[in-house]
């Protein structure tokens, strides 16, 4: 992941301006995808390979680059956006960025301005995708589990000792230790608290993991 080359997505309607900014962004060593609308950034192709941001004008046919901004937190889809606009206001940045805008930068600007935000925005993504890497890497580790090695896993990372586990299950003691030794080794956990931080990362709670497990 780390060695793929970065994308910037470029949407905006001047097709002299689109093509500038992908030459801006190839001559530094990035992918440069150039589009006309959001439209065409909506139709199904998937997110590229890597680390990606979107350099996106504000005005634009159809839908606007608000527009995508609002729609893609909607999707819970995750993309760093630098807003380019020729007729920017402070309500409109206050806008971009409240609503998680790497940057706002009024037409002209200086090219390095534009590159330093992407900058941002790709090391930004590409921190979120190794977030979302460990993140997968967890959920399969947590599948292995048995049913019931996920309630030992719950109250485990939740501080429980052996006895107390064993009481809260109707198992004995030592059973829950084997239980607690399987978590242990299938999450591939080095001590309690960094079980504890994946669990943590998976969002489990004791109630909401109980809920949609059986005893094995």
């Amino acid at each position: 992941m780390t060695t793929t080359t970065p994308t910037v997505i470029v949407i905006d309607d001047d097709p002299a301006l689109r093509e500038a900014l992908g030459g801006l962004f190839r001559s530094v060593g990035f992918q440069a995808k150039l589009l006309a609308s959001v439209g065409e950034f909506l139709k199904p192709g998937g997110r590229p390979e890597g680390p990606a941001c979107l350099v996106l004008d504000v005005r634009l046919p159809g839908q606007s680059g608000f527009d995508l901004q609002r729609e893609l937190a909607a999707r819970h889809v995750h993309f760093p956006i630098v807003f380019i606009t020729g007729h920017g206001d402070i309500p409109m940045s206050v806008r971009a960025m409240k609503g998680g805008a790497i940057e706002f930068l009024t037409k002209p600007f200086r090219d390095q301005d534009l590159l330093d935000a992407v900058q941002l925005g790709l090391e930004r993504d590409r921190a979120w995708l190794e977030e979302e890497k460990l993140a997968a890497e967890l959920r399969t580790r947590f599948e292995t589990l048995t049913p019931r090695e996920r309630e030992v896993m719950v109250r485990v990372a939740a501080g429980r000792l052996n006895k107390q586990i064993a009481y809260d299950m109707g198992i004995s003691e030592v059973t829950a230790k084997v239980h607690r030794g399987q978590v242990m080794r299938k999450m591939k956990a080095s001590s309690l608290p960094d079980l504890a931080r994946m669990a943590d990362k998976l969002m489990l709670s004791l109630q909401g993991s109980l809920s949609h497990n059986q005893t094995a």
